[in-house]
């Protein structure tokens, strides 16, 4: 009988899941005005890094690291609903792609240059160890598309089908 191929979009859905999925907390304790305070910080955390440069830099096991990303997840959802978590991609370097409108989800030219750079799927945890079950959207005011700049514990298991770095967050900076 032969065996289901997985595409890259399966495997990346099924890394994102065990890596920001677990039994649902209960959000009824939470203070979202306290957690923002305590998470966002106003000043962007010293030595921020690209999603590649960090890729290069981490292995398996979690070492500290700040990485500096863009909000999405290659013509994929990248927020999980009701989860203090979102995807990361590179930030486009050169000067087309800061042009207002511009998708780099549709650009092939961003397409061709982001093909092998990592994602970077950062989650939020709360003191129970889990995945704070506030939406980053509304705990942070952020959307697809926003530049920011996250610190915390990163990894990157080069055996996985896609390149991804899981990273454990314990703070963030919202570029304007």
């Amino acid at each position: 009988m032969p065996r289901p191929v997985l595409t890259a979009l399966h495997v990346f859905s099924l890394v994102l899941m065990s890596v920001i999925s677990d039994q649902p907390a209960f959000a009824l304790d939470l203070d979202p005005a306290a957690l923002r305070a305590r998470l966002v910080v106003p000043q962007e955390p010293a030595g921020a890094i690209t999603p590649t440069a960090a890729k290069q830099q981490l292995d398996a096991t979690p070492k500290p690291v700040v990485v500096a990303g863009r909000i999405g997840a290659r013509g994929m959802e990248p927020f999980l609903d009701g989860k203090a978590s979102f995807v990361l991609v590179e930030i486009p370097a050169d000067d087309h792609a800061n042009k207002p409108g511009h998708d780099a989800d549709n650009c092939p030219f961003c397409k061709k240059k982001n093909a092998n750079a990592p994602m970077v799927a950062v989650q939020f945890l709360g003191a129970d160890g889990r995945p704070i079950p506030i939406d980053a959207r509304t705990l942070f005011g952020i959307e697809k598309g926003a530049d920011v700049v996250v610190r915390g514990n990163g990894a990157f298991d080069p055996k996985l089908a896609i390149p991804v770095i899981q990273l454990t967050a314990e703070a963030i900076h919202l570029r304007r």
